[in-house]
């Protein structure tokens, strides 16, 4: 089977790494703007990827597309796929993105494909956290995610742009817009990153979490940020963002019932960023290749089976952990 992947920075380059390692795929297409990129990177990976064409209408016929471009530019590729039978991981944390691209499911549904919304670190592994977690609970009342770091360039410019934005909650049944770099909480991640300030963002978590979670009041996300971060939002940033980033973290807590008492679970993982948004990315288009996700455009909350897709996360060494006191491996 064929896969191809658009975007090579920092965390396309390891998908189509991952990609390759598996026994399913022969060979790995890779497409960037920045054609020097792609080549640099078929160079590391060997005989079995090539470089093609960085046009949404040229897409090769292949079983699967991961996109993993900077936000704002992935609606034409997803379209194109669509119309060419071609499955789509996505792993846009924007919330423009996110909204295009959940709109393509009726014509995903008639073309018998899969669009995999949000196959990331935050969102994406937030959203398989939040469903294993919620396993725990007979229901659950509110969900709240936080994020802290980012993967390559591109991720960063977004994480920039999101602190200016206004942020999305689900409250009551309804969408309330919030000021991003509002709401400063405490929160604590697995170590190494430990305890940091976290605030509203234009963070699209929500989007994907409620469709699986409608009896929720509450389902909130915030993303780590410093003084800084706050003050410079709303402005170009400073300074080149860091070619790759380095440890991030992603936490999920959930509020609910179980057995008539109220309970709160709070599940992690600590990782560099760009590895956790590929292992979570190569391990969806695993997925998709096998025909384990339904036609349709979704995000993982709603497509997976939380244990199963965790346990093959952890042979690609990512680990999640719970909070009770001390951190403690979960799967």
């Amino acid at each position: 089977m064929r896969a191809a992947v658009v975007g090579c920075g920092a965390v396309g380059a390891r998908v189509a790494r991952q990609l390759l390692a598996m026994s399913t795929v022969d060979e790995v297409l890779l497409s960037d703007t920045e054609v020097e990129r792609a080549e640099t990177v078929v160079r590391a990976l060997g005989d079995s990827a090539r470089v093609v064409e960085s046009d949404p209408h040229e897409l090769p016929l292949v079983d699967v597309v991961v996109l993993a471009t900077p936000a704002q530019t992935q609606l034409q590729w997803a379209r194109n796929a669509v119309r060419r039978g071609v499955c789509v991981v996505s792993l846009t944390d924007a919330i423009e993105d996110v909204q295009l691209l959940l709109g393509l499911s009726d014509e995903a549904r008639a073309a018998g494909v899969s669009v995999v919304v949000g196959a990331g670190f935050c969102p994406g592994l937030s959203c398989v956290l939040a469903r294993f977690a919620a396993d725990r609970f007979d229901s659950v009342d509110e969900i709240h995610v936080a994020k802290f770091g980012t993967g390559g360039p591109a991720c960063a410019r977004q994480h920039h742009r999101a602190l200016s934005g206004a942020a999305l909650d689900w409250r009551e049944q309804a969408w309330i817009r919030r000021r991003g770099g509002s709401g400063r909480e405490l929160l604590w991640f697995p170590e190494p990153v430990a305890a940091r300030d976290c605030y509203r963002a234009a963070l699209a978590d929500a989007l994907l979490l409620v469709p699986s979670f409608p009896d929720a009041t509450r389902i909130t996300s915030r993303m780590s940020a410093t003084r800084r971060d706050r003050l410079t939002a709303r402005f170009p940033m400073l300074r080149p963002p860091h070619p790759e980033g380095r440890f991030g973290a992603v936490r999920v807590e959930l509020r609910g019932r179980r057995e008539g008492m109220h309970e709160v679970a709070v599940v992690g993982v600590s990782e560099r960023t760009a590895v956790g948004a590929a292992a979570v990315a190569a391990t969806a288009a695993a997925w998709t290749i096998n025909g384990r996700f339904p036609a349709g455009a979704a995000g993982l909350a709603a497509l997976v089976e939380p244990r199963a897709f965790l346990a093959d996360l952890m042979d690609r060494g990512i680990r999640v952990y719970s909070f009770d006191g001390q951190p403690r491996r979960e799967v």
